[in-house]
């Protein structure tokens, strides 16, 4: 997982400065029309990765070289990076952005409502006919209320259940079924508890907004939302049964059941740690989640599993993708859906199956879940491809896969870390306090909620 895509964090801190800077006007200076000439256009993307990403800067670069052979009349510009918050506003505001750029699936709203890029809709299906097999709850986010189009979805992910296989085997659980519900975590988390030496068979965050982000995502397992808009207007809607709901569980499976360990207050890194220590039994997130464990914490593929989350109902979700900016003639419109079929597999699924090859010959893992953008034979494509190239043990995730297409996907808030930071008071309290008092929680956050809303549109 990336915790820059995971948590939101960086493209909240984007969307507040939007906000600061009172909904700046649109990217650029005009249209563009100069370069709807028949002659060469030249695009800028952004995407390109760092030097020190030797892999994956090669194929870009690659790429770039077979799209330029294969259309002469577009010159690439390609740009290292993709939205770095501290300066994205800045740019907005100033069309300094690439005519092609990177978004968090959190933006588009805001950029499309106020008319900071172009429109795609009258080249989209000529140019990429493949956009009509792309998950049309994904090609909503791009999208607005009257279906006219603003850019791409490239990948996604959505929360589930990961799990410690060894420490379910160890439990006498079945590695193979994780828990579907609430009830049956809090039942399979106080058996691995029971294996004592510290083990924690749940584990949760509560710091540096990561509390407020998972009371959102279990929130949304049970059906409800953090915020609701009503007309034009954001309101706090997590003061009710099922927000009760989340911080009793966790509160009973912390002082009743005490299968949540001791050390509290915990942040990203934390649980991912206690997972390769063995020192964890399961806890929310997503299926990028486990090549980060792997990778960058030394923990093995088949100790892992994924499960769908549980009880259902709903689960946060989001990923990223690419828009337009505002003003750019139809002729760079085209160049640019041209360039986001030809690179990403996000946009063409013909080339699945060589982007496979290339990431599991460059030792990428293949075969994960998600992302997976995709319908219909699309989606077959890829999970061919996938299970072609699998150097993972896709075995383990089956039953997140089973269960997560059912699963509506909601996005974050508006306003979303603002937001995470004061729930992440109620999840550290009902953490860390036997005596807890949730309704209070509640109504103190919510009125905390609804003047961050009050800026929201």
């Amino acid at each position: 997982m990336s915790v820059r895509v995971r948590t939101g964090r960086a493209c909240a801190v984007a969307l507040t400065v939007f906000a600061v800077l009172g909904g700046v006007a649109a990217c650029g200076s005009g249209s563009d029309e100069s370069a709807d000439a028949a002659g060469p256009v030249t695009i800028t993307v952004n995407g390109l990765p760092p030097a020190t990403d030797t892999v994956n800067r090669k194929n870009y670069m690659d790429d770039v070289a077979a799209f330029t052979k294969k259309y002469p009349n577009i010159k690439l510009n390609p740009k290292e990076g993709f939205m770095d918050p501290a300066t994205f506003a800045a740019r907005l505001a100033g069309g300094q952005l690439e005519d092609v750029f990177y978004v968090y699936m959190t933006d588009p709203a805001s950029l499309i409502a106020k008319h900071q890029v172009s429109e795609i809709t009258p080249y989209l299906n000529n140019v990429v006919p493949a956009a009509k097999e792309i998950k049309p709850s994904l090609m909503k986010v791009f999208s607005d209320g009257s279906g006219k189009v603003y850019g791409l979805p490239f990948a996604n992910y959505s929360l589930g259940l990961i799990y410690n296989r060894d420490l379910f085997t160890q439990a006498g659980l079945d590695p193979n079924a994780p828990p579907t519900s609430w009830a049956e975590v809090r039942t399979d988390a106080k058996k691995i508890a029971a294996l004592g030496n510290g083990i924690a068979g749940y584990g949760d965050y509560s710091k540096s907004n990561t509390g407020g982000w998972h009371f959102t995502a279990e929130l949304n397992s049970l059906g409800g939302q953090v915020a609701t808009k009503q007309d034009s207007t954001w309101k706090a809607s997590f003061d009710t049964d099922k927000g009760k709901q989340v911080l009793q569980q966790l509160h009973d499976m912390r002082f009743v059941d005490n299968s949540m360990g001791v050390k509290q207050k915990l942040e990203y890194a934390d649980l991912l740690k206690q997972m390769v220590a063995g020192k964890l039994g399961m806890y929310v997130g997503s299926a990028d989640n486990i090549p980060t464990i792997v990778n960058q914490y030394g923990g093995k593929y088949q100790n892992l599993g994924l499960g769908g989350i549980p009880d259902g109902a709903g689960t946060l979700g989001g990923g990223d993708g690419y828009m337009f900016k505002a003003g750019l003639s139809a002729a760079k419109i085209k160049a640019g859906l041209q360039w986001l079929q030809f690179r990403n597999a996000g946009a063409d699924p013909d080339r699945i199956d060589a982007d496979k090859a290339k990431a599991a010959a460059g030792k990428q893992p293949v075969g994960m879940p998600e992302p997976n953008i995709w319908t219909g034979a699309a989606e077959q494509k890829l999970k061919a491809a996938n299970t072609k190239y699998a150097n993972v043990p896709q075995q383990n995730f089956a039953p997140f896969d089973a269960r997560t297409a059912s699963i509506p996907l909601l996005l974050e808030p508006p306003n979303a870390q603002q937001i995470y930071a004061v729930l992440d008071t109620a999840m550290a309290t009902v953490l860390t306090d036997p005596n807890a008092d949730i309704n209070a929680l509640l109504a103190s956050a919510t009125t905390q909620v609804n003047s961050i809303l009050a800026t929201a549109k």
